[in-house]
């Protein structure tokens, strides 16, 4: 119910200081907390931004509710982004730190893409309602997935 103005305002300018808020807070606490903690932390909030975005599809026009969303979303992208950021330095070799980190942040943006690419035809056959709760479950198997890294003891104290 918002139109292409509403949402480019709110995305394009408020959206991306929270979006370097969200990388600075990342990678401040990532240093202080450890990367580990932060990969856990962003998962999680990035499995709760997408049920508000669940709650701004059925709560209708509402641009309050856009701006915290849309807020909140950028934060944690950033804070997630920089400690996922973090992660890959760490294992990167530093002999061939440039290669490994190049192959490692494309495989990082390869499934995205991949399935960002359908994400059209999944809301018109979903609605937006079940496919941020969709986009919400897949968060659940990538915390699986830092809880296994975390059990490896080179990652123990990241």
């Amino acid at each position: 119910g918002f139109s292409k103005t509403e949402i480019a305002t709110v995305v394009k300018t408020f959206g991306l200081f929270m979006t370097i808020a969200g990388g600075f807070l990342g990678g401040v606490l990532s240093a202080r907390y450890g990367v580990i903690k932060m990969l856990y932390t962003g998962a999680f909030l990035t499995v709760a931004t997408n049920l508000l975005f669940m709650l701004l599809a059925e709560s209708g026009h509402n641009i309050e509710l856009l701006y915290f969303v849309i807020s909140a979303d950028n934060l944690t992208a950033g804070l997630a982004s920089a400690a996922f950021i973090a992660f890959l330095s760490s294992l990167t070799n530093v002999s061939f730190t440039a290669v490994q980190y190049a192959i490692f942040s494309s495989l990082m943006t390869l499934l995205p893409k991949v399935i960002g690419g359908y994400s059209g035809s999944m809301v018109d056959n979903l609605g937006y309602s079940n496919f941020f709760l969709l986009a919400s479950l897949m968060g659940v198997p990538v915390i699986a997935l830092i809880y296994w890294i975390q059990r490896y003891s080179a990652f123990k104290d990241a």
